[in-house]
């Protein structure tokens, strides 16, 4: 009976010893930063945008020159 209450009493012992520091300070880990690498448009994208509004502006200009001088008709 002896051998059981020292194991019983050892076994206490050490669940109590192991559950003792269970709450305690833990270092944090610091994580690593994340960093985020966006890769620059190309100039190709505004392209077409550019090429829309010269065909548009050549457009208002030669409409322009003809209607000015169809607007003295001498018939």
């Amino acid at each position: 009976m002896k051998k059981a209450t020292t194991f019983i009493a050892a076994a206490t012992l050490a669940l109590s010893a192991s559950t003792a520091f269970a709450g305690s300070y833990a270092v944090p880990a610091e994580e690593d930063e994340v960093i985020v690498v966006q890769d620059a448009g190309s100039s190709v994208g505004s392209l077409p945008l550019v090429l829309l509004l010269g065909g548009a502006a050549v457009a208002a200009a030669a409409a322009s020159s003809s209607s000015s001088s169809g607007g003295t008709n001498n018939n």
